[in-house]
């Protein structure tokens, strides 16, 4: 080592410069390697060959050597070189640990929407707890601007909550008793009380929270491909490094101290450290951007998969549509009054909740309703039910067939306002028509623009949907749809998802994740739409949180720029182990790399990818709102205290 001869350098307590520079070493060495040795230790024993154990070769190589230099045999010391080697190799894995701190923002950010302290009744007062000591039960009392700390039900009063960081939806929601609430929204306006009904781990937002953990914690096809490459990687650096050693020294009789360099400097360069944060830093970035955008990845496979759909199959009602028909034309038969035809199917649908019978009721609300008994579903065709003694069939054409009705005149009727896309319901009471209702759903304003994305990116579009056929052509027709599957019963989607696979498709499908279950399931990839807080479906792959289906291109757009960053990371650390091996195995002799400088290579080589991996964040994303962040900005402005709340 240069300049330990000079008197005022010379080492303490009468120890040679060979002893002194081993104690500094062995300081510098031992205890930051250990977590790399112990590593190396466990992957060797699992089998697997990873950058611990190259680290440790060329670490340990370096050290070892020295050591036995020092006291056991005549040779030079790598002790400066191996701890300005590890020391570099601790900045890559700094400057890695930053870049994952920077992709896990989301999480935080999503975290930070819970409010730390609850206002409950505890014996007939208020006290002030910490959100994690709200018990099941309990009564949560909210003032203006307050956040909600935990899931429930309204009891008291009413007010309009701003629930945009977790759906997405801009307009505040109006809540009254008996509604559902979600934590970590805010208390715009009113002041109310309700009863916890989802605490701790079970809430929406903790739900949210878990799923982007999971997504940024699973591996996409693409990483287990480099993990695989990571292996080889390892081998063959370990193979190339002997192979230099026995070039160098034995075949061109170079000194030991060149070949030992060369040999150390291929261990050091050929660390998979880039091929390894290639596809997860992606991965982290992308499910963190779609969780702040309402768009919940539920594993990274799912993010990869979405970016070779060529078909997305729409369900129609609440998805391409808004899912509240409306009673739009009451047709009669001769000698019947509307008002009779509207009681009777009421009196009928009063008891569901299927959207046409919702849409009947709210039609017929000014009406006093008769009382009815023996109400009995009948699945894809209509209900039955005795209304004041009387049978009654409210249904489809394909239900008066099978009650062998007489349609009358009104059977002609029935088909022109097929024809122009309404849903029709046909009333018949003791084997009589006595009337037709025509219902109708309109899209949403954003279905046209989605179709239209969807195109343009090379995607078909298909409706799935339990209409007659001239109703869903004529909506199709409107939207701008390439493939029709009318008059599907719900246990009959599965099938039809599976017949578009069977003629070579990647399909996605897309649904309200309860109903659409199997279809989900079936589909190369599920997106369940407008969940609200149900968001750990099982079915479904990917999580749209809006009832928006315009959040489908956003996935996509996401998935893809998401792909693009892994290819361009994988591409990288490729390319960069292709010229590093020749260059440090010292092929452009008398050019040259010290470990120092392979370790500086390789560590930058890092930060690269995970830089790369960063800049997803700029990723714009069409027609979505920012759900977490920008709310968190307005809320702080808009109310102060329930910001700190």
């Amino acid at each position: 080592p240069m300049g330990l001869g000079e008197p005022w350098l010379r080492p303490p307590f009468g120890l040679s410069e060979d002893v002194a520079m081993f104690f500094l070493a062995s300081a510098a060495i031992l205890y930051p390697v250990w977590p790399f040795l112990v590593a190396a230790w466990r992957a060797l024993r699992n089998g697997v060959l990873n950058m611990a154990v190259l680290v440790v070769l060329s670490v340990g190589t370096g050290y070892l050597f020295s050591v036995g230099a020092t006291f056991f045999f005549e040779g030079q010391q790598f002790y400066e070189a191996a701890s300005v080697l590890l020391v570099f190799i601790l900045l890559g894995h700094w400057l890695e640990m930053r870049a994952r701190a920077g992709a896990s923002a989301a999480i935080r950010a999503l975290l930070d929407l819970a409010p730390p302290k609850a206002t409950v009744l505890r014996d007939g007062k208020e006290v002030e707890v910490a959100t994690a000591d709200v018990v099941l039960g309990d009564i949560v009392v909210l003032r203006p601007g307050n956040k909600l700390p935990v899931d429930g039900e309204v009891i008291e009063g009413g007010s309009t909550i701003d629930e945009s960081m977790l759906t997405g939806e801009s307009m505040p929601v109006t809540k009254k008793v008996g509604d559902k609430v979600i934590g970590a929204t805010i208390n715009k306006s009113g002041t109310l009380r309700y009863r916890s009904t989802k605490v701790g781990a079970d809430t929406a937002l903790a739900q949210i929270v878990k799923l982007v953990q999971e997504a940024q914690n699973s591996k996409a096809p693409a990483q287990l491909l480099a993990d695989r490459a990571s292996q080889w990687l390892v081998l063959a650096a370990i193979v190339i490094g002997l192979a230099t050693f026995a070039v160098w020294f034995w075949w061109l009789g170079q000194p030991l101290l060149f070949a030992m360099t060369l040999t150390i400097t291929v261990f050091v360069i050929a660390c998979p450290d880039a091929l390894g944060l290639a596809t997860p830093m992606a991965v982290m970035v992308g499910t963190g951007l779609g969780a702040s955008n309402g768009i919940l990845f539920k594993n990274a496979a799912a993010l990869e998969e979405a970016t070779k759909l060529n078909v997305i199959v729409f369900d129609k009602t609440g998805t391409l549509t808004m899912g509240q028909p409306k009673v739009v034309e009451i047709v009669p038969a001769a000698g019947v009054s509307p008002d009779e035809v509207l009681q009777v199917a009421a009196a009928v649908d009063q008891g569901s909740d299927h959207p046409l019978a919702v849409a009947i009721v709210e039609r017929a609300k000014d009406i006093k309703l008769p009382k009815v008994s023996g109400f009995l579903n009948i699945e894809g065709k209509g209900a039955s039910a005795a209304v004041g003694g009387s049978p009654v069939f409210l249904g489809n054409r394909r239900l008066m067939d099978e009650q062998k009705i007489d349609l009358l005149r009104l059977g002609e009727r029935a088909e022109t306002l097929k024809g122009e896309g309404r849903t029709v319901i046909h009333v018949a009471r003791s084997g009589k028509l006595l009337g037709l209702i025509a219902i109708a759903d309109t899209p949403r304003p954003t279905a046209i623009a989605t179709i239209a994305k969807l195109h343009e990116q090379g995607v078909r579009v298909a409706m799935l949907t339990g209409d007659n056929a001239g109703t869903a052509k004529r909506i199709a027709d409107m939207l701008g749809i390439d493939i029709v599957l009318a008059e599907v019963l719900p246990g009959q989607k599965a099938d039809k998802i599976k017949e578009l696979q069977g003629q070579g498709q990647k399909v996605g499908m897309v649904g309200d994740g309860v109903n659409d279950a199997p279809a989900l399931t079936q589909a190369d990839v599920g997106f369940a739409i407008g969940a609200g807080t149900d968001v750990a479906i099982e079915s479904a792959d990917i999580v749209l949180m809006r009832s928006d289906p315009y959040d489908v291109v956003g996935a996509m757009t996401l998935s893809r720029a998401t792909l693009r960053k892994m290819h361009q990371n994988l591409w990288w650390a490729v390319g960069y182990n292709v010229i590093a091996f020749p260059i440090a195995a010292g092929m452009f002799y008398p050019f040259l790399l010290g470990p120092e400088i392979a370790a500086l290579a390789m560590s930058g080589s890092s930060a690269l990818v995970a830089v790369n991996a960063l800049l997803l964040k700029r990723t714009k994303l069409e027609g979505i709102r920012p759900a977490a962040a920008s709310m968190t900005e307005r809320v702080a402005h808009q109310h102060p205290s329930g910001a700190q709340a």
